[in-house]
């Protein structure tokens, strides 16, 4: 003990001068060749987007400078550039039913019972006395803020839920038993009517066009059942089937161009099951197939199975916070993870589309306790629609933005030998964007491929999509390149954060 003191005593004497002779070096980078597969057919990307419930169903009704601010953080030009969303076209409990959903969640459906009516029985597609058009104004709302930014949207329609008359327990969010189905026997035809209706009046209304529209949600699964805090039902693969061929045939009734989408499975695993339940007719009728990715695993089965069948593939859903990783706007951990995810399902799956769940969460923190990181905005989701409400743009947004501002709709996505790596091809074949996430604590030194001109952004601990110089992706980074064929290159795009 005295040996030890002794000896600190003489290091601080000298001025520090040992122990800044021993301090450890900085490691040196780590290199990283990438080889592009640029002539390798692929898969054309249409771009990246958010489903709009439940944040649109609170934030739709906000003072409209909050709410416009909002919409330009995920779809304007200065912001992440999205193209695509989804719309929740609610089933709607009872008005009997004590308020039990999840900040959001309750998003209105387009019925209206008749006066006295108790039983369930009582809905009737062609009477236009038992719909309601002046429902879900608030996520609405965001339909028309999309469609002003956006030259070209696409729009999806998706269910969670059929209507609370429709279901076995009088309840949208799921049977009394997590794996039992909700839908009634026999209601396959009423629901679909019902969906294919309300894509239809919305489309005129607001003048859009949904291109699909997903009857059902994570349906083969048992996160479902009437005590839970959100719109919810399980479906077996033959019953999936027949709601699938349900709503082909409503649609086509109404003339509409809308396709089904299906079947929106949690994850790989359980999408290739629910396609290997399907009888080839129910197959030819879908025109999208839609995939979540809140797992991994057979993300290559699902590849295959819609190049063999010739149908587009999305990766319709999904958020990835770092588990454990207590509310934070700035750190890095959750960022990191959900970029190595998004690089991960762009490389295996290969979609045509990344959509991400939902853009903007509630403050979780505000009751105490560590919260988490879900979304991409904080804000007071519980506060009323009066008065202001503080936005807060996490790191991950800028996370997301490494991918959104650069991957473009009409680029094809381009097979990279980095596991850390994926990269996109535009039209003309004259940009080529790499985005690389470094985890780890050492520098890597990026080797890229010749004849080309790079320009590197930098989302990290201390900054946002900021240009930085030299191909050297620093530590605990997501670094996003964009290489060119001219000579010299151009300004760093993309650098201004939104305001």
């Amino acid at each position: 003990m005295i040996r030890a003191a002794t000896a600190a005593a003489l290091l601080l004497s000298a001025g520090g001068a040992l122990a800044q002779t021993h301090a450890p070096a900085a490691p040196a980078a780590v290199t990283v060749a990438l080889h592009p597969a640029i002539d390798r057919p692929s898969t054309v990307f249409e771009g990246w987007g958010t489903a709009l419930a439940w944040f649109a169903n609170v934030t739709g009704g906000w003072p409209d400078a909050e709410r416009q601010r909002l919409a330009d953080l995920f779809y304007g030009p200065d912001g992440l550039g999205w193209t695509i969303a989804r719309y929740n076209i609610g089933g709607g409990n009872s008005a009997e039913t004590p308020p039990y959903l999840r900040q959001g969640a309750a998003v209105p459906g387009f019925w209206r019972r008749p006066s006295g009516a108790t039983c369930k029985d009582w809905w009737r597609a062609d009477d236009e006395a038992v719909w309601d058009w002046s429902q879900d104004t608030n996520q609405r709302w965001w339909l028309d803020a999309i469609s002003a930014r956006v030259k070209h949207p696409i729009f999806e329609a998706f269910s969670n839920s059929p209507p609370w008359f429709m279901t076995v327990s009088g309840r949208v969010s799921g049977a009394e038993a997590r794996t039992d189905e909700n839908l009634r026997p026999g209601q396959e035809g009423a629901f679909a009517a019902y969906l294919a209706r309300s894509v239809d009046e919305l489309q005129r209304r607001h003048r859009i066009g949904f291109r699909t529209l997903s009857p059902v949600n994570e349906p083969n699964t048992d996160y479902w059942y009437a005590a839970n805090t959100q719109e919810g039902a399980h479906w077996s693969p033959a019953r999936q089937a027949a709601m699938i061929d349900a709503t082909h045939a409503a649609l086509q009734t109404r003339g509409l161009k809308t396709t089904v989408a299906a079947p929106d499975e949690t994850n790989a695993l359980l999408f290739a099951a629910d396609w290997a339940g399907y009888p080839p007719a129910t197959r030819a009728r879908i025109g999208q197939l839609n995939v979540h990715s809140y797992g991994t695993t057979h993300q290559t089965a699902v590849r295959d199975i819609a190049r063999a069948a010739g149908i587009r593939l999305w990766m319709s859903e999904d958020d990835t916070p770092l588990e454990k990783d207590a509310e934070d706007f700035t750190g890095m951990a959750t960022p990191l993870a959900f970029a190595e995810h998004v690089v991960m399902d762009l490389k295996r799956l290969e979609p045509s589309a990344w959509v991400f769940w939902q853009a903007v969460e509630h403050l979780s923190t505000l009751k105490g306790g560590k919260g988490s990181n879900w979304g991409l905005v904080k804000a007071d989701l519980l506060a009323g629609p009066t008065g202001t409400h503080p936005i807060h743009v996490t790191r991950k947004y800028y996370a997301m933005a490494q991918f959104s501002r650069f991957i473009r709709p009409g680029y094809r996505l381009v097979p990279i030998d980095d596991l850390d790596t994926a990269g996109a091809l535009s039209a003309d074949r004259r940009t080529l964007v790499l985005v690389h996430v470094n985890a780890g604590i050492t520098p890597r030194r990026l080797v890229l491929p010749r004849g080309w001109t790079a320009r590197m952004l930098v989302t990290d601990a201390t900054r946002n999509v900021a240009c930085a110089s030299g191909t050297t992706a620093p530590p605990r980074a997501i670094v996003t390149l964009i290489l060119t064929r001219r000579p010299g290159g151009e300004p760093c795009p993309g650098t201004a954060p939104p305001r």
